[in-house]
Order: structure tokens, then C-alpha cells, then sequence
């Protein structure tokens, strides 16, 4: 019987890790953990707020959230014995957030923003780096048991201009190479993959001997019909949900960190 294949396809924002592996999922038929997106969970948990006006506890509850159903989905196949590819990892959303301790909790935010939310937090990111230390030794610990392979997708293309992504290029370039090094650190069997996406598609199956039961040219194609019908989904509901913050509301957004 051969050990089951628990893979990621590592990488951070806008690498083309959802397109990536779907599309993988769709071409091998091995299962796929595709976690809520930020984007989700926004709208499950703080309906109507933009990622650039969250302070750091909501943004700890994203995190965690994530973290949770990440979790659910992964460990359900462990139990029933399945391969599966995972939409990056538990690692993403500890690096997210020791990154934000570096350059900032908002580094999408207006510098303005940015300015004041960094002398309100001087006392608080003391506190985050520590937790996020912890909360690092458990992703870690979690990696390693459970990931036998990690593809990670350099960075490539230019960031998404959805509008929705709430990072800068510096946090891009900071959160890609934590993640990489991180998996380096664990010893986890890790390939680099680059080029177009149906060249990533088949270096993978190549490189991990994965079974095709679908084209790569067509499971990119539904892979995409896929993602953007999501994406639609996703996005009317945040337009649904948003209204726009009185003064007094973006005072209160602004003081808090």
C-alpha cells in the first residue's frame, strides 16, 4: 500500500496557489482542502468591514478561524485514508501575521493609517510577537506530522488588482520568504514550480508521479470557471454587506489597534 500523499501548494498572495490547486485536484482526482477564503470569512465574521480597517484581535479571529477549518478539512480525509492537496497551509496564516508584526497590521491601509496604527500598537506588538510565537510552535508541530510534500509557487505575476488584496508588495516579498524558509526548517520534501499554469501543472504530476485522469489544458479551464464564480459570489456579498463609515466610525476604526 503507498504512503498517502498529503500535499501543499505553498506560496503568498497572488502566486496562483487556488488556481494551482484546483486545477491539480481536477487533473489527478485527488481531493482538494480548499479552506474559506479571508475574503469568507470576512463576510461570516465581521460582515461589512474592509480588510484595511481591521485591528489586530479581528484579524487574530480570522486567523483562527481559518486555522479551524483548515483543521476540519484535513484531518476528515487523514481519517478516511485519502491523499489530498491543500490550498497552502497552516503555516500561511501564522506568517501573515508575524509579517504584520514587522511592517504593519494594515500594509494595504493608507500610510496615514499605517502611521497611526503603528504608534498604537508600540506596546501591543510585544504581546502579538509572543502569541504568535506559540501559536507557530503548534503550525509547526502540525506541519510536520501531517504534510509529506510542499510545491511552492514563487512569486511571478503581479499582485491581483481585485482590489481586495490587503497587502503591499514588501509584505509579499517578506511573507514568501518565511514561508519557504519555514518549510526548508521542517525538512518537509519541497520543489519549487514556476512557469504558466498548465507548466506547473505538469512539472507537479511529473515531479510527484501523480496520476491524470483530465487534461491539463481542461482542468485549468474548469479550474477558472470554478474560482470565478466564487469570486463573483464572494464579491457581491462583501458589496452587499459594505456601508460606508460616518466620521465617527472611522475615528473608532483609526484608535484602534
Amino acid at each position: 500500500m503507498h504512503k498517502k500523499k498529503h500535499i501543499v501548494i505553498s506560496g503568498t498572495y497572488s502566486t496562483g496557489k487556488t488556481t494551482t490547486t484546483t486545477a491539480l485536484s481536477i487533473a489527478t482526482g485527488i481531493p482538494m482542502i480548499n479552506s474559506l477564503s479571508a475574503r469568507e470569512i470576512l463576510t461570516y465574521l465581521y460582515p461589512g468591514r474592509r480588510f484595511q480597517d481591521m485591528d489586530m484581535t479581528e484579524l487574530i479571529a480570522l486567523g483562527l478561524f481559518r486555522f479551524k477549518e483548515r483543521i476540519k478539512a484535513e484531518e476528515k480525509l487523514i481519517a478516511n485514508n485519502n491523499d489530498f492537496i491543500s490550498d497552502g497551509s497552516v503555516l500561511n496564516e501564522w506568517i501573515y501575521g508575524t509579517v504584520r508584526t514587522q511592517i504593519g497590521i494594515n500594509p494595504g491601509a493608507p500610510w496615514y493609517h499605517q502611521v497611526i496604527k503603528f504608534i498604537l500598537g508600540l506596546n501591543s506588538n510585544r504581546f502579538m510577537k509572543k502569541y504568535l510565537k506559540s501559536y507557530g510552535v503548534v503550525v509547526n508541530k502540525y506541519a510536520k506530522d501531517t504534510y509529506t510534500n510542499v510545491i511552492h509557487l514563487p512569486i511571478e505575476f503581479k499582485m491581483s488588482p481585485d482590489g481586495h488584496r490587503p497587502v503591499s508588495e514588501k509584505y509579499r516579498r517578506l511573507s514568501d520568504k518565511d514561508i519557504f524558509n519555514s518549510y526548508k526548517k521542517l525538512g518537509i520534501p519541497m520543489d519549487v514550480v514556476g512557469g504558466s499554469q498548465i507548466e506547473r501543472i505538469n512539472k507537479i504530476i511529473k515531479i510527484l508521479d501523480l496520476p491524470q485522469i483530465v487534461s491539463s489544458e481542461n482542468a485549468i479551464n474548469e479550474a477558472n470557471k470554478r474560482i470565478e464564480k466564487s469570486r463573483e459570489m464572494v464579491s457581491q456579498r462583501i458589496i452587499d454587506q459594505y456601508h460606508k463609515p460616518t466620521i465617527l466610525e472611522k475615528i473608532r476604526i483609526l484608535s484602534r489597534f
